[in-house]
């Protein structure tokens, strides 16, 4: 898929979370890349891909006492997500999971949290 057509998808999946979920979200940027960087990451296992992940501070550990840190953002892996995906609906659906996951974690839940959501 090309990478405009799966940024149009974010944008589409983006757009359809709930409003009382959109509004709570500051300054929290969704980018795209094919893969990790630093390879498959050894916590999921083997045989499991990262599909995104969240880089900042979640919200329940902010204080309006810290300095600035830039833009907490969340990533989506394209290729990664394309490989556990045989349709473009399931890659819509994967998207989306994988976005609530990652904001998940900026609202401040964990792993264990995440499971029951």
């Amino acid at each position: 898929m090309k990478r405009e057509h799966f940024v149009k998808i974010v944008e589409e999946v983006l757009d359809s979370l709930p409003r009382e979920f959109r509004t709570r979200i500051h300054n929290v940027a969704v980018l795209v890349e094919d893969v990790p960087l630093d390879g498959p990451s050894p916590r999921l296992g083997p045989g499991r891909l990262l599909l995104g992940l969240f880089h900042g501070v979640p919200t329940t550990r902010k204080s309006i006492f810290d300095l600035p840190t830039g833009p907490d953002y969340v990533v989506l892996y394209q290729k990664n997500i394309e490989a556990v995906c045989s349709t473009e609906v399931e890659v819509r659906e994967q998207i989306r999971l994988t976005v609530i996951h990652e904001l998940g974690h900026y609202f401040g839940m964990d792993e264990e949290q995440l499971k029951d959501v």
